[in-house]
């Protein structure tokens, strides 16, 4: 990435820490965002952290710029409640409140771009394995932080479970979300491959 993309990067985590600070003024569950946030600021951290050593493209900070964004209202008012979820319920005539399946599609959607990117540019993939090894890579990732989480809300406050993990009483709500981010990640990475055979694009 050349300098030009900087000042956009810059503006980009302006906004998010913004954002971040807004929102964790007074949220829904001050333990659940805790437990919430500890993932995106890790992720925060180690983007920053690399910067110098491997850049991604401005798409792939937009891109993951979007997903933090998305997580960061889910965690305000914990995946279940939010607004604009029970919004789409009585408009859908859904039984739960979607925004946390939103969020996990929105996983896969969004991030097997930057994944795509990093694995292309770091392993040497190319061609469809590149597709195939990123979508690899994100239903793995979704089911790696699904038991994570599971683990974290069991040590850290069982009470808080239900709420933390968003199941709404669905049992099988983790195998869901996993399909969900998989279902994203299939997308984009049609889309991706489907562009990269335009004339005059690279090939990858």
């Amino acid at each position: 990435m050349d300098r030009s993309g900087q000042p956009l990067l810059l503006g980009l985590l302006l906004l998010y820490g913004l954002l971040w600070t807004w929102l964790a003024i007074a949220p829904v569950d001050r333990l659940d965002w805790l437990l919430e946030k500890l993932l995106s600021l890790t992720l925060v951290a180690v983007l920053v952290l690399t910067y110098r050593r491997f850049q991604f493209s401005v798409i792939s900070y937009c891109l993951i710029g979007l997903f933090l964004t998305l997580h960061a209202i889910g965690a305000h008012y914990t995946y279940a409640e939010v607004p604009f979820g029970f919004w789409l319920k009585d408009l859908l005539s859904l039984s739960r409140n979607p925004f946390d399946r939103i969020a996990h599609f929105s996983y896969g959607l969004l991030l097997l771009y930057p994944l795509r990117e990093l694995l292309m540019r770091l392993a040497g993939v190319r061609g469809l394995w590149s597709s195939y090894l990123s979508v690899s890579g994100i239903l793995a990732q979704s089911g790696f932080f699904e038991v994570a989480e599971a683990v974290v809300a069991s040590s850290v406050s069982p009470e808080l479970g239900s709420t933390y993990l968003g199941t709404q009483g669905d049992e099988w709500d983790a195998q869901k979300d996993m399909a969900a981010a998989l279902a994203g990640a299939l997308l984009t990475a049609c889309v991706t491959f489907a562009m990269s055979r335009f004339p005059g694009r690279d090939r990858s």
